[in-house]
């Protein structure tokens, strides 16, 4: 993959020792990179801006950008990794599951500052490592609930104050579908992700005392609430039923058109909330329902990292470009831009200017809210933080979607969705 600009070796001499030495050291320094980017939340052109400018400042290093689907990132990423068939670089959701691949970027970047600002996060990407920087956290996320306003009003349905349970939403939002003739109530994206904390609301431990993961009653308890709402017709048949195996769908569409009233995303969702709603209807970022164990939300995000290729040039070049992106002046103007929350300690401290940035007061006060949820997550469910680090928290991700998924469309009892999640995490996580 490494090329020399200009270069033939029929233009030096035999005898020329010299000028072969000056070939030899232009080829080390010139790298063409991939970086590979998933455009579901329409950040490709932020990247490629910031390509560009890095690339100007690094004429030797050529970034090419392939956006992708999700799904790429998610099912193939780590298959094209173990068959040397990778991209050099990645926006990556499975922080720990791709540890093994990851360049270390400490000797590009200063370890104490990295370890100050990021510390948070940083074991995320570790895989039980105990030290090394893996990758600049490019969204905080935590996951929660958008809601259209103007449909409740539509209803005369109070909006469920703080504190309200996922039975409250339930029966709320089933009155706002009844009064507006809406196709469902409440959406949830396909993902054992965005379903894992409002499980923990019901008691889901994920985990065992000792630490194995596990499918426990809790996880019960809010798969039958799941399988209950997709019976009635709160929840449309078209996102967790309709699609197979272990494959994500999202609920942006049905938020967008007034489909339904309440969507359970995150607030990596914000921006594209906010540019696909337009002034559509009014919307607010609620706070995450709750429920006997507490008000659960799942932690988590994307992060850049670089790819081990067995050439060391060129992991040093997406190295450089990794501790670049992270540097603390491209970290708030990322954030800023993207509408993300900082896992950046010192910028989250500063606070950023989404508004500068062209955030409507929606957006702010959304992340705000989605802000505020990841404190209470951090005291109430911390085993959301756990699993999040997980280098296995991905199988139980994929189980969840599979299983539950094939319990609401009818295909197994919950009693054997459950077992097969169980035999999915024993044979995949726990050994």
């Amino acid at each position: 993959m490494m090329h020399v600009k200009g270069m033939t070796l029929r233009s030096v001499a035999a005898g020329s020792v010299s000028a072969m030495a000056m070939l030899v050291a232009g080829a080390v320094s010139a790298a063409e990179i991939d970086l590979m980017i998933s455009d579901v939340d329409g950040k490709a052109g932020l990247v490629k801006e910031l390509v560009d400018r890095y690339t100007a400042e690094n004429p030797d290093t050529t970034i090419t950008i392939n956006a992708v689907g999700y799904n790429v990132i998610r099912e193939q990423l780590a298959i094209q990794l173990e068959a040397g068939s990778g991209p050099d670089l990645a926006f990556v959701t499975n922080l720990g599951g791709l540890n093994p691949h990851y360049v270390d970027l400490t000797p590009h970047v200063d370890a104490a500052e990295w370890e100050a600002n990021y510390g948070a996060v940083l074991p995320w990407y570790r895989a039980g490592a105990p030290d090394g920087i893996f990758g600049f956290h490019t969204e905080m996320t935590v996951t929660g609930p958008y809601v259209n306003l103007t449909m409740f009003e539509e209803a005369g349905v109070d909006v469920p104050a703080a504190g309200a349970t996922w039975e409250d939403w339930a029966e709320a939002t089933q009155a706002v579908m009844d009064g507006t003739g809406s196709y469902a109530g409440m959406v949830m994206d396909r993902s054992g992700h965005r379903m894992a904390g409002p499980a923990m609301s019901y008691g889901a431990a994920y985990f065992s005392p000792d630490g194995k993961l596990i499918a426990d009653d809790g996880f019960k308890t809010f798969s039958q609430l799941m399988i209950d709402w997709h019976k009635s017709g709160l929840m449309p048949p078209d996102v967790w039923p309709a699609v197979s195996g272990a494959k994500y769908a999202n609920g942006n569409e049905m938020f967008f058109n007034s489909d339904v009233p309440f969507y359970m995303s995150g607030s990596w969702n914000t921006g594209n909330v906010q540019s696909n709603v337009g002034d559509k209807f009014d919307w607010t970022v609620a706070p995450v329902p709750c429920g006997p164990a507490g008000c659960g939300v799942m932690p988590g995000g994307a992060g850049l990292v670089a790819f081990k290729s067995g050439d060391a040039d060129q992991e040093m070049a997406a190295a450089k470009f990794v501790a670049w992106m992270g540097g603390t002046d491209i970290a708030r103007e990322w954030y800023s831009k993207t509408y993300a929350i900082p896992a950046h300690s010192g910028l989250q401290a500063e606070g950023l200017d989404y508004a500068g940035a062209g955030a409507t007061e929606a957006v702010a006060n959304g992340l705000a809210a989605f802000t505020a949820m990841a404190a209470d997550a951090a005291e109430q469910t911390p085993q959301a933080y756990q699993l999040q680090g997980s280098p296995k928290g991905f199988v139980m991700y994929n189980a969840t979607v599979q299983y539950i998924g094939a319990a609401l469309n009818g295909e197994l009892t919950l009693d054997e969705a459950m077992a097969k999640v169980q035999e999915e995490l024993d044979t995949n996580a726990n050994q």
